[in-house]
């Protein structure tokens, strides 16, 4: 009678207890065509997915998920090829239609119909022709430094200074490239010496090859295929969601100029804002200013 009273109030007990606190970010996975894309998440409302660039892994958006995810549900993709994210082989796996699908897998692993899109370098490319392509997948856009596809290979075909700031990029398409970089190297643009033992990692579990594939898939190896680019793009369906852009000055990877005229390829309002001291990680430069944007262009432009 005793063992039963006993395991009575043990019961009760139980029951009282607050159910333990689920972790504050997540790890998950969604699935594309055999695909797996790693995600991190983090709060609870309208769906929120962030995508990042070259040279970063999700934990790029960890500030940003912070000031978003009392009011929003964040998800931070790992693309493919990176992190924790499986690396399919071969260039044409990491063409801008796998890219997208790639996202589109993130927004119904969380059950969702759509999602405020935000993405850096790459992350904004794919953000940018999602938006064109799927536009039912996409609520809001932000893009962080990318230039409008129709922008970006405008300036690659006519901006001499564009054009050799864009070097670099011509040499990722050789053969070979991925072996002059390292993980250490990569994070040499991370500050906070924590940070930068977290991307370390994070690269060392990446493919090298496959970043280098983002650039042989996608980015036109020359003026005249600058120019073939630039027609497709102009030819792209306009944006339909709101779209913010944010840009640091000091960019010389993805120039200022490269926006000019973006609103021309955008139906809905558009919010350009600039940002004084800020290079092409704009996020990491100046992120109190980018966060407190980002938040408030949401809030004011609320999703159902």
């Amino acid at each position: 009678m005793i063992r039963a009273l006993a395991g009575l109030a043990l019961a009760a007990a139980l029951l009282a207890a607050p159910a333990a606190a689920e972790p504050a970010f997540q790890d998950r996975y969604a699935d594309n065509a055999g695909v797996k894309i790693h995600y991190t998440a983090a709060g609870k409302g309208p769906l929120v997915v962030l995508i990042h660039g070259f040279g970063d892994t999700w934990h790029s958006w960890r500030p940003l998920m912070d000031a978003l995810d009392e009011d929003y549900r964040v998800a931070a993709m790992d693309l493919r090829g990176w992190n924790l994210s499986d690396k399919p082989k071969g260039v044409e796996a990491y063409t801008y239609p796998h890219l997208i699908a790639d996202v589109a897998a993130v927004i119904r692993a969380e059950g969702r119909q759509g999602a405020i899109i935000v993405g850096h370098d790459w992350g904004g490319g794919v953000a940018w022709r999602l938006a064109a392509d799927r536009p039912e997948l996409v609520q809001r856009l932000v893009v962080l430094s990318t230039p409008h596809p129709a922008g970006l290979s405008r300036e690659l075909a006519t901006n001499p200074q564009q054009q050799r700031n864009a070097e670099y990029a011509r040499n990722f398409m050789k053969p070979g490239s991925e072996a002059a970089l390292t993980a250490e190297g990569m994070a040499d643009w991370v500050k906070d010496p924590a940070q930068k033992a977290r991307y370390i990692e994070a690269y060392k579990r990446s493919d090298l090859t496959a970043m280098m594939n983002l650039y042989r898939a996608n980015y036109p190896k020359d003026e005249a295929a600058a120019a073939e680019a630039n027609a497709r793009a102009l030819a792209m369906p306009k944006v339909k969601a709101p779209t913010l852009i944010i840009h640091g000055v000091d960019d010389t990877s993805l120039m200022a100029a490269g926006h000019n005229s973006a609103w021309t390829f955008i139906e809905a309002d558009t919010t350009l804002v600039m940002v004084p001291g800020a290079g092409h990680f704009v996020q990491a430069d100046a992120p109190a200013l980018v966060n407190r944007t980002i938040r408030d262009w949401l809030a004011a432009r609320p999703v159902e």
